[in-house]
C-alpha cells in the first residue's frame, strides 16, 4: 500500500520548515550568485541536488541517513531524484555560444536572439541487474522533486515553481514506471554494451511533464510558487500532503490530451467503451461519432486521459541509444 510508515515520520512543523529552507538554501545563495554573476560572467546556477535532499526530508517528514550517495536518501528507504530548469544556460542562437538566463543579449556577440533552455530532466543509472531489483522492487517510494518556472512560454523567469512527485514502483498504478525502467536496462543498455564494450550507456532520462512522465501516474505531493525571485521572493505554498497520508486517495497528474499522439488517440478511441468516452468528452459525442471524426477535430472533445484510461496506452519505442556527448572543446577568444 503506498502509505508511508509512520514511524519514520519525525520531522514536524514541515511548511514553516520548508519555507525557511527555500529561502536560505536556494533562493538567498541564487540572489547572491545572480549579483556575482554580473561580475565574473558565471553561470548564477546554483545545483539543487544537496537542497532537494533536504527538501525531500521536509516534504515527507522523514530525515536520510547521512551517507551522501551511498545509501538511502530517507530512513525509508526512499529514492530522491531532483532536477533543475531554474537559471539553465542558453544559447545564442547567432553566435552558438552560452548566454545566462538573466542575460537579455549574448555577451559575445550582443543578439537577442537566444534560444532558452527548458530540458533538465531526473537521471536513472542502472548498470546491472541489481541496480534494477533495487529500483523496482526494493525501494519502496520515489521522490521526483523539479525546479522551474510555471510561466516559460511566457519568459517570465520571475516566477518559480518547486514540485515534488511520488512514484511506488511496486504498486499496480506504477507498473509502467517499472517497465520504462526494465526496458531501458534491457533493450537499451545491454543493447549498448553488446554493441560498443568500452563504452558506458547514457543513464535513463526520465523528462518532467512527458508521455512516459505521465503513463507513470506520478502522484504531487508538493507544489510551491516563488514570485519575485530575482527581487524580493515571496514564497506560496499551495500543497502539501501530510506525510502520512495514504497516496491511493489521491489523483495522479493530469495527463493533457497534447501528450498522445495521433496513433495513440486513434488506438485509444478504438479501446475505450461509451460510458469511458462520456468520462472524458467535454461535448457530447457517440463513440461511433467520434472514430469517424478527424483526429483534429475529437481532440477539441478531450481535453485530458483519467488514470484508468491510461491503461489502453501502450509504452513508445522512443528510447535510443546513446553515447556519451561529444568532446568538450574550450571556447577559443579572439
Amino acid at each position: 500500500m503506498p502509505k508511508p510508515n509512520k514511524k519514520f515520520i519525525t520531522i514536524l512543523d514541515n511548511e514553516r520548515l520548508i519555507k525557511q529552507l527555500i529561502d536560505e538554501l536556494v533562493l538567498q545563495p541564487r540572489l547572491n550568485a545572480i549579483e556575482w554573476s554580473k561580475i565574473t560572467k558565471q553561470t548564477p546556477n546554483i545545483k539543487i541536488g544537496y537542497p532537494g535532499q533536504h527538501l525531500a526530508s521536509l516534504i515527507t517528514g522523514m530525515t536520510g541517513e547521512r551517507t551522501g550517495a551511498r545509501g538511502n536518501d530517507l530512513i525509508d528507504g526512499s529514492e530522491v531524484k531532483s532536477c533543475s530548469r531554474i537559471d539553465q544556460l542558453d544559447i545564442c542562437k547567432n553566435c552558438s555560444l552560452s548566454v545566462a538566463r538573466v542575460e537579455l543579449e549574448c555577451s559575445h556577440c550582443g543578439s537577442k536572439d537566444i534560444e532558452r533552455k527548458n530540458d533538465s530532466k531526473w537521471l536513472f543509472t542502472i548498470r546491472n541487474e541489481s541496480d534494477l531489483e533495487v529500483l523496482i522492487h526494493e525501494v519502496n517510494r520515489v521522490v521526483l522533486l523539479i525546479g522551474d518556472y510555471p510561466n516559460f512560454d511566457s519568459g517570465d523567469f520571475e516566477t518559480l515553481r518547486f514540485q515534488a512527485f511520488e512514484i511506488w514502483p511496486e504498486e499496480k498504478r506504477h507498473k509502467r514506471f517499472a517497465e520504462l525502467m526494465t526496458n531501458y536496462y534491457r533493450k537499451i543498455y545491454l543493447s549498448h554494451r553488446k554493441k560498443t564494450p568500452d563504452q558506458t550507456p547514457a543513464p535513463k532520462n526520465f523528462w518532467p511533464y512527458s508521455y512516459q512522465f505521465f503513463i507513470s501516474n506520478p502522484i504531487r505531493t508538493f507544489l510551491c510558487i516563488v514570485e519575485n525571485a530575482n527581487t524580493k521572493p515571496k514564497i506560496r505554498i499551495e500543497k502539501l500532503v501530510a506525510p502520512s497520508e495514504d497516496r491511493s486517495k489521491i489523483k495522479s497528474e493530469r495527463m493533457p490530451i497534447e501528450t498522445i499522439n495521433d496513433r495513440e488517440l486513434k488506438e485509444l478511441v478504438s479501446r475505450i467503451s461509451q460510458s469511458e468516452l462520456n468520462q472524458v468528452a467535454t461535448k457530447k459525442i457517440t463513440l461511433k461519432e467520434a472514430k469517424k471524426m478527424p483526429l483534429k477535430t475529437l481532440r477539441g472533445f478531450i481535453e485530458e486521459i483519467p488514470e484508468n484510461l491510461r491503461e489502453y496506452l501502450e509504452l513508445r519505442d522512443t528510447d535510443k541509444i546513446s553515447s556519451a556527448k561529444k568532446k568538450y572543446s574550450r571556447r577559443k577568444n579572439s
